[in-house]
């Protein structure tokens, strides 16, 4: 099977990187990346430990990852599914990518820097969400040193029409999350287990958000 095994071959097989492509990519946040993480609602988290690579949905009300200055950017920890996978890649590898997305621009933003897991009152209190009338304070902040950022062009989102409400599929032409789980591993689970369908497990989602 033939394959690339190092850089030269692997630069060989593509055209140079365009000027700009490579100027892009700023050591800090500037006024664009600002107004783009305040505008955010969604951003993608990789990072890497023991077990391998790993990407993490995070999502909250637009500046739910807020921008202390142009070095530094906070993320609170929202309940999840307690798994931690993030939080222990970022024990061993403090190395973290952040995709951030905008709904409606294709356009995306990358950061890429080193987090620690920041238990400071302040900056949980600062990143405590509203939900249902009630205050929640997470129990940990990622707290990022920004090493690079730059705007990633449209053309992922444009193939893929990512925001065109026409291409969006009806939910039922899958089976629900529990569903699937349900054929994927009943047969390690405890006797008597329930698997929801779709509407429980949404009404279950927005009590626990």
């Amino acid at each position: 099977m033939s394959e690339i095994t190092g850089i030269e071959q692997l630069r060989a097989a593509y055209p140079a990187a365009r000027e700009r492509s490579v100027l892009k990519e700023l050591p800090a946040l500037d006024a664009h990346a600002r107004r783009f993480v305040a505008l955010s609602p969604f951003a993608v988290l990789s990072t890497g430990g023991p077990g391998g690579a790993d990407c993490s949905p995070r999502g909250g009300a637009p500046g739910f990852v807020q921008v202390v200055d142009n070095h530094t950017l906070l993320l609170a920890d929202s309940p999840g599914n307690n798994r931690l996978d993030t939080l222990q890649n970022l024990l061993h590898n403090p190395q973290i990518g952040l995709l951030l997305l905008v709904p409606g621009v294709d356009e995306t933003l990358r950061v890429n820097g080193r987090a620690t897991l920041s238990t400071d009152a302040a900056e949980r209190e600062r990143c405590a969400d509203q939900l249902s009338g009630q205050r929640r304070v997470p129990p940990l902040v990622l707290r990022i040193a920004v090493q690079a950022c730059y705007l990633h062009c449209a053309k992922a989102l444009m193939r893929s029409q990512l925001w065109n409400p026409a291409l969006h599929i009806d939910r039922a032409t899958l089976p629900s999350m529990g569903e699937m789980l349900r054929d994927q591993i009943a047969d390690r689970t405890s006797p008597g287990t329930a698997w929801e369908t779709q509407d429980e497990m949404l009404a279950r989602y927005r009590q626990t958000l």
